[in-house]
Order: C-alpha cells, then structure tokens, then sequence
C-alpha cells in the first residue's frame, strides 16, 4: 500500500459550511489526533474596488486568505495572465496572500483580478473583483445662458453632467449661494438619472440663479456647475396648461431581492398629480411613492413584480400617461452543490451542481483551479489521481457563484478508532438500532454476534446494507454485549457495545378536547409514565407545528403540576389558536404522544369576493360571500366607504335595507355622489363582536348627473379700461357630478333687462374678464353663476353687484429728482399726477450695467405721498429709477428715468483707541485716525456714544477731533464707543468700558455689530 494511501486511511473528514453571496465552500473539519492536512478553503476574497483618480492614497489592497493546513501559497492573476510578484516588480507585492499595487497606473492596472490558493491537496481560485480607476472632472467653464420663462409655464434647467466614472451619480441643485439646495417637492423635482431639474409652473419667486451639484459616493467628490439664470416673464394673466410628462422612466430591467426607483415628472399649470398603477394587476405590496408622486420605489423586488407600469399625470385641463416593462431577472443561487467527500478507491461517484437564476445560468468545472472539459462529474472507478479541489461555477449575465469541494479517494482496513459501537437504551415492546460505523475501504462485510451468540436476520432481527443491527418488539432478554466485526480484503476489527431495556412510555392522561370563546383561557391536560431512570419532557405542537412556550409566553403557559404532568394552559386565546393540539412524552429513549383538538369561538372571518353587480347615479349595489362565522352565527353586516377625497378613511354606508341580516350576501348603497370613484368592503357582525373587513371592491365610478352646487363668493370688478372682471370660489370636484364641467356667466347693467351669458369650461377657473369698448368706466354690473356639466345645468348664485373697471391711467409723474443719502440709501420725488382715479405710484429701481430690470426693487407709495425713500442699494453703484401710477386698471406710463450714484461705503476699519487721561472727574479719551481705501468714503469726523453698560442709549457726541473729554461717575460702569462718520454712512464702532475711574478697552465690533449698535441710537 502507498504511503499516500496509508495516510488517507488515517483521516476523516466532519464537515461545515461556509457561504457568502457568491461562494459556497466546505469548511474541512477532522477526527482530533488524525488532522494531518486539508485542501484550501476561502475566507477572504477580493472585492470590487474602484480606486479615485485623485486618492491621496497611492497603493491599492486586494484581500485574499483561505485557510488550509500545510498553510496556502498564493498567485494572482490579472485579466488570466499571472502577475509577477518577482523582488523588480515595482508595483505588485504580496502581503501574507494580500495582492498590494504600489503607485497604481490606470493603463497598467485596470482589469480583473482573480487570486489562486494551492497547498499539497490543491488549488482553488477565487471570484474575479475588478480594479476600476474613478473619475468625476469639473463641469465645462463655459458660461450657462440664461432661461426666459413666462409665469405659468414649465422649466427644464439642464444639468449635463461632466464625464465620469462609475456611472452612478447623485444630483442636488441650488439657488443663489451654497448651501440653499432646492427641496423636492409636487412643483419642483430633479431627476436622478439625468440630473435635470424640473419646475411643473414656474413662479416669480423662482427668480434666481441656478447650480446642478454631482456627487459620486464611489470617489466622495462634488463638483459644481456654472450658474443658470432663471428669469420668470410676468404675465397679467397667467396661463393654464394641460400635463405634459417631461421625465418619462424607460424599460428597465432588475434584479430579484434589489431595490428599483422609476421616475415620472410633468409640467403643467395647475401642478399636476402624479398616480401609479400597474397594468397587469395590483401595485405590489412592496411599494412606496415618494418625492410628490414622482418616484415609484419597489423594494425587495420579486419575480411576479415584474410587468408593464404606468404612470398618470393630471390637471384641470388635461392629462398624459405613460408606461413601460419592468423586467425582474435573477442573480445565480445554488439549487443543489458540491460537497467534501471521502470515497473509496475504485467506488463510483457523482458530483452535482444545479443552479437557477434569470437567464438560466450556464455551469462549469475546475479542479486544483484549471477548467475542465466536462458538462458533469461523473467517476465510474475512482482513482488517487482523482482527488483534489472541486469547483463548479454557475454565472449568467448579472453575477457568478462558486461551489469549492474537497474530493478525496483512499483505501484502508476497518478501524472503530473514532466510531466505537456505543452503550445503547431502548423501551422495553419498542425498536432499536444499534450503529456499525466503521472506517473502512473498500466498503467491509459486516455480521454481529450478542454475548456469545452469533446472530443471523430473523423476524425480531435484522442487520441493514450499511451494517447496523435492529431489534424490534424489544425485551428484558435482549440485554447484554453486542459485538460488530468487520473484514475486507486489507484487514479486520471489531467493536463491543451493550444494550439497556427500559421501561416504555405511557401516557396516563391525555388531553380532551375543549371549546372557549375567544379572548378565555383553555387548559389541555397531559400526563405520563415513564422509566425512573430517565427524565422525561413534555413537548406540545399545534396542527403539527411545535409551540414556543418562550416566544409564545403572551399566549401559552405550562403549568407546574410535577415531573410527570405536562399540561398547558391557552391564555386570551385567539382564533388562531384553535386547532389539534398534540402532547409529546419524551425521554432519551422513547416519546409517545395524544391529542385534542380545541375550539375558538369568535367574531367572523372576513367576507370574500365582494363585487360591483350595478350602479345608477346615487347607488351602487353589492354582492359577496359569507366568510366563516367562527362557529357562532352572523347576525349582521355593515358596509363601509371610501372615495377618492378620503381616501385613507373609511366610513358607513347607508344602505338598502338599512339594516343588512346576517343571511344576506347582497345590499345597495345609497345617497352616495354622481361621478364619484369610490371602493367598499363588508364587514360581518356576531355576538362575540365585529370581525375583520372584507378585501375591498374594485374602484367603481357612480353615473353622472346634473350639478346642484353654484359656485361660491361671487364677486369681481377692477382691471383694466373697458373690462368687467368676474370673480368666483370654483366648485369643489367633488360636486362636479359629471364630466365635460364648467360655468355659465350671465351679466347684465343694473339698468338693463338682457342677460349676457358666456361659457367658461374650465372647472378650475376663478375669474373671467370681458371686454367691450362701450363699457363706460366704473359701470355698476349685476352678475350670477351657474355650473353646467354633459348632463346639464345647476341652480344660479345670488345676484352680485359689482363695477366695471376704471379708466387706465394715461398720464407719467413729472420733474422726476432726488439724491444719494448713503452708500446704501436715497430719497426720490416727483410731481404728483393730476388725474383723481390714481390708487398709488410704484417706485422701481436697478442699477444700469450690474442688475436686469426684471430683478429690480420695488417700493410702493400712496396716492397722497410725492415722495420716498429707497434702501437696499449697493454703495457706490449707478441706479436707474423710474416712478409710474397705479389703479385697479394696472400701471400707467413710466416716468421719464433718474440717474442716481450711492456713496462710496463707510471705512471697514474701526478707530484704534490708544490713550486714556485721568483729569479729576473727567476722562480723555483718544484714537488714531481712520485712514480710508480708495473704494471708500473719507472721513468728514467722529461720532462718540457715551452710554450707562447695559443700556442703547446714552450721549452722543460728534467731532472733528481725535480726542474727547467725557464725565466720570463714581461706582458707575460706562461704555464709550467711537466711529468715523461719512458721506456713506457710519464706519466700524471701537469701545472700551470706563469702571469706576479705571478703562478696559475691547476689540472692535464687526459690521454686524455695528449696524445693531446704528438701529439701537436712531432715537438720538
């Protein structure tokens, strides 16, 4: 016999298993003294790794360790070619079996890696991981033009993301200044696949400049784009438009158990809603809609939730739709895999591998980590050539998994060195078996002898094919010493183990059946007798499944009556608690067991296929089936509600009859709203309580019918010259009863007899503006709305008053003047405009090469007023300015406009105090002179605030010196704070504190703190 296979006789393999996402390997486990050697086994692989271009990190760590015994040597591979891992090799070297690349080099280094652990059983190979080089460049500097967008309309900013890899990267906007990022929201929302950002209405507020942030988490970098103007074009009115989808999710295509967003965006005024549906059946239950509707979030997607998706953008004046098909395809997963095995020299064997996966996978073989040419591991007459290291591969398109086994083939005479026969007990009328393991190939014959006594097959005995002895109907007499020998061609051994009979077990009382109500406690008996030398345990299951006494502790207890007692009580039983409970008497020898079965009875299970048989205007009639009555009877069903305006609440219905009988399965619900959606389910009623709701209906959308409501608050009046504006609170949608919705407006003069009617059919409108050039100014109007749908008309409002509008004003402020007071102020005036209908005059100013006038400030001042002040400005800076009136007809002409130049700013610069003098009850205080920049006002003097600490007010002195002389007061303490004054307004404030004759003087404030201390003195 060969050494190697007298070593193979010593060994045998236990083994475990250790797994991950994509490797399935068996662990050697072996017999204490005999744990010569094992093949490799992983417990580490490399992983993917995406390296930044920018790292400051300059080497990269591939991770490889398996454990073997002699310990593992390791190669790597690159893109299947061996890397040198030689001393001159300047990049690669090997850390214990970690493959480290020193100064990676993109065009050297990218590629996939795959590390090879061998010992003297074999190689195998791990997974490949890529090494990925990861980038995100700047945005191009080019400047961004800017959008022009009438309000009303919808906006689509363009982020155009810079080149980049990976691919995955995340997108955020801001407005003006780092960190005003825009919030999603129903108006507002940016595309995580194309980074866009999408404004459904834009607004005047949207005003502003905008900047696409992409963000790669893979290399934790942002980078920032230029700026886009967004300037919103005022309209008197403004539009409304239908829904029109902008973000549109593709066909798209996952992965079983991965997480899946799909996107649906649309622009429109009013904003439109976004709904999802799926159009092969219901959303499924794993779903979520976030951002306002605009992403359907699928989590732990599913085989069957795979189909065609649409999503429904809708408003007031139209809708747009849009679908496609989600694909749900699988990663590979093992159905069935290889496995370590010992097998005897000249046995046969087959190893098996079975994946799933969509697609299917495809499957292949290595051994000692080169491919084999074979479908299947089929060994007719295993030889030693072919032991080694095992691994089948199954891979499609979205992932590989590995399968590592050890094969081992050796020969050997019987040993019981490590599976001696053992001491054995077995009940007394009962079976046994007693175990004949040995080590041995090829496979030994096997016989038995008792005592003295060779045995032979019999009606009581019988040894099994794998060479272990049964005994049934067991007695006293069986007792005694019972040897196993075993013999093949290369040797022989025997084991001796006995047999002790003991007394059976017997159930002494068993459990009856029982029948609470539900929320009572229930008590199943059990007790039994059993052999004094062994313990025994009493263990209950319910319909086959056994009852976590801990888990279940809310509901079941076992009560303490004595060793050999196992009853159970059934705390606040429920209706799931009813079933065939069964008691098992167990020792380490036998068990028996008895059972009962347990009744609950309760409210009633939920009623089922309950469906829409007909419906009118006002009424929707039912059908469904009796759910069970949990063995008491119904008595009763009620009917429940919800509509699309309510759509988490659910309310009675009235019905007909009004009150449904427990045998009914039909009913109608009545005084319900024309053209409305609603759902229902059922609800069934005994006398243990009201059970749970039916699986709601289908949607069903009621008839339509003609209006019964007007619309509300009627009113108007204003606008501009010969215009009648008409104002009204729109109808709810609940109360549109049909489709094809919209108003009637008739008008008339107070003094005349016609009515004119005009049609607006739009549901949403608010107001309506006619004009006609023979309406005289302020004419008084009678005006009255009725609603209107397909199936006709609604009652009219109450009769309103109100006025046509005024004359639109024709003239312009004259002799337009004023002058800069500060770096950041002026006053502006005007002469006043003659004509008696004027409201106001609007005051707009810019600056002429830095400002747009759409993004100019506005202030507003009464019709008595010729005059204002304008702040905000920036200093040293030209501003246009023109002044025009107002009235409810709009604004008139512009004014001609006035050139202002603010003041150069104040010094930044604080004066510097430097001297203090005592002088009896006086202090003088001193400070050097502020000398100003270019850019800045000079100094025309000083201002001097001597105030009480802790009050604003106090003295304020001004002068053209650097010094002062201010009083002392005794156990006072008082703050003296200094500032140059100029043409541009007051400089930075220093102070120091006078205590009780002696001075601390304290950094000077910033210009924060300097306007905080100007607003406090403006009452000096």
């Amino acid at each position: 016999m060969s050494n190697l296979s007298l070593l193979l006789c010593l060994l045998l393999l236990l083994f475990g298993s250790l797994a991950d996402t994509s490797m399935h390997e068996e662990e050697p486990d072996f017999y204490g003294d005999e744990a010569t050697g094992y093949g490799p086994v992983f417990m580490e692989q490399p992983v993917d790794t995406i390296y930044p271009e920018e790292s400051p990190e300059d080497k990269i760590t591939m991770t490889c360790r398996a454990r073997a015994s002699p310990p593992a040597t390791y190669k790597w591979m690159l893109d299947g070619v061996e890397i040198d891992l030689s001393a001159e090799h300047k990049h690669y070297t090997l850390s214990e079996g970690n493959l480290v690349i020193s100064e990676p080099v993109k065009n050297k280094h990218e590629g996939r890696y795959s590390c090879l652990a061998s010992n003297t059983y074999g190689t195998i190979i791990s997974r490949d991981a890529s090494v990925q080089f990861g980038y995100l460049d700047l945005f191009s500097s080019e400047e961004r033009e800017s959008v022009y967008v009438k309000e009303g309309q919808g906006a689509v900013l363009l982020c155009a993301p810079p080149p980049h890899h990976p691919a995955d990267l995340s997108f955020r906007w801001i407005l003006n200044e780092f960190p005003t990022f825009i919030p999603p929201d129903k108006r507002r929302f940016v595309s995580q696949i194309t980074g866009n950002l999408y404004i459904s209405k834009v607004e005047a507020s949207d005003s502003g400049n905008y900047s696409c942030i992409a963000s790669s988490s893979s290399i934790s970098k942002s980078v920032f784009s230029n700026y886009i103007p967004l300037v919103p074009l005022s309209e008197r009115a403004i539009r409304k438009y239908p829904a029109d989808l902008n973000v549109k999710f593709p066909d798209t295509t996952t992965l079983a158990g991965h997480n899946i967003t799909l996107e649906c965006f649309a622009l429109g005024n009013p904003v439109p809603e976004i709904r999802w549906r799926k159009l092969n059946g219901e959303l499924p239950p794993n779903h979520e809609v976030r951002m306002a509707g605009a992403h359907l979030h699928l989590y732990n997607v599913r085989s069957e939730d795979g189909g065609s998706y649409q999503c429904e953008a809708a408003n007031s004046k139209g809708k747009d739709y849009h679908s496609a098909l989600l694909s749900v395809e699988a990663f590979p997963e093992w159905v069935e895999h290889i496995s370590n095995a010992d097998k005897d020299l000249g046995s046969a064997y087959t190893m098996s591998c079975l994946a799933r996966g969509k697609p299917k996978p495809h499957i292949r073989w290595l051994k000692n980590g080169e491919p084999l040419d074979r479908k299947e591991m089929v060994f007719n007459n295993l030889t030693f050539e072919d032991s080694g290291m095992y691994q089948c591969i199954a891979e499609n398109p979205h992932g590989v998994i590995f399968a590592i086994a050890e094969l081992r083939v050796f020969d050997c005479a019987p040993t019981f060195e490590h599976n001696p026969i053992k001491h054995v007990l077995a009940p007394r009328n009962g079976r046994v078996l007693i175990k004949c393991r040995p080590k041995a190939a090829p496979k030994p014959k096997v016989s038995w002898s008792k005592d003295t006594e060779l045995l032979t097959n019999s009606s009581r005995m019988f040894i099994w094919e794998d060479g272990s002895l049964e005994i049934l109907n067991v007695t006293r007499t069986d007792e005694g010493r019972y040897t196993c020998f075993a013999h093949n061609n290369l040797g022989k051994a025997n084991s001796t183990g006995s047999l002790t009979v003991t007394d059976s077990t017997k159930i002494t009382l068993a459990p009856s059946n029982a029948d609470v109500k539900v929320r009572e406690n229930a008590w199943m008996q059990c007790a039994a007798s059993h052999d004094s030398s062994l313990d025994i345990v009493f263990i209950w299951s319910l319909d086959g499944r056994v009852i976590d006494l801990d888990k279940d502790s809310q509901h079941y207890e076992r009560t303490p009556n004595g060793s050999s007692a196992g009853e159970l009580m059934i705390k606040n039983a429920q209706l799931k608690h009813a079933g065939i409970y069964t008691c098992a008497a167990q020792t380490t020898v036998d068990n028996v067991t008895s059972s009962a079965s347990l009744v609950v009875r309760g409210p009633p299970g939920a009623p089922a296929g309950l469906r829409v048989i007909d419906k009118s205007d006002k009424n929707v009639a039912l059908q469904w089936s009796r759910g069970a009555d949990n063995h008491s009877p119904i008595s009763k069903y009620t009917i429940q509600y919800r509509d699309a305006f309510s759509p988490d609440v659910w309310k009675n219905a009235t019905t007909s009859p009004p009150d449904i009988e427990g045998n009914a399965e039909t009913a109608t619900v009545v005084d319900l709203v024309p053209w409305s959606e609603y759902d229902f389910r059922v609800i069934a009623t005994n006398t243990l309580g009201t059970g749970t709701p039916s699986i709601p209906s289908h949607k069903a959308k009621t008839l339509a019918s003609s209006p019964v409501v007007a619309p509300s608050d009627v009113g108007g009046g204003g606008g501009t010259n010969r215009e009648l504006t008409i104002t009204w609170t729109p109808v709810q949608e609940q109360y549109y009863y049909g489709p094809y919705f919209g108003y009637i407006v008739a008008f008339k003069p107070r003094a005349g007899v016609e009515w004119t009617q005009v049609t607006v059919s739009d549901p949403q409108a608010e107001r309506y503006v006619h004009k006609d050039p023979s309406i005289a100014p302020a004419t008084e109007f009678i005006v009255k709305i009725q609603a209107y749908n397909s199936k006709g008309e609604g009652p009219y409002s109450l009769p309103q008053t109100i006025f046509s509008a005024q004359d639109a004003l024709t003239d312009a402020p004259g002799s337009i003047d004023g002058k800069a007071l500060s770096a950041t102020e002026a006053v502006v005036w005007w002469i006043p405009i003659s004509q008696s209908n004027i409201d106001g005059y609007q005051v707009k100013y810019w600056r002429k090469q830095e400002d747009s006038e759409g993004g100019a400030h506005r202030v507003v001042v009464s019709s008595r007023e010729n005059h204002t002040r304008v702040d905000g400005m920036k200093p040293d800076s030209l501003y246009l300015i023109e002044i025009r009136g107002y009235n409810s007809a709009g604004y008139g002409p512009a004014s001609e406009r006035l050139e202002i130049h603010t003041k150069k700013p104040p010094p930044g610069q604080a004066p510097r105090i430097i001297s203090k003098k005592f002088k009896g009850k006086a202090v003088n205080v001193a400070w050097e002179h502020v000398e100003t920049l270019a850019n800045e006002a000079p100094v025309d003097g000083y201002k001097v605030l001597y105030r009480p600490q802790g009050q604003s007010t106090g003295t304020l002195y001004m002068t053209k010196w650097r010094h002062i002389e201010l009083p002392l007061f005794e156990n006072e303490t008082y703050v003296v704070e200094v500032r140059a004054y100029t043409e541009g307004g007051d400089g930075a404030v220093s102070h120091i504190f006078i205590m009780g004759g002696s001075i601390m003087a304290t950094q000077p404030l910033s210009t924060l703190g300097l306007l905080l201390v100007a607003v406090l003195c403006l009452n000096l």
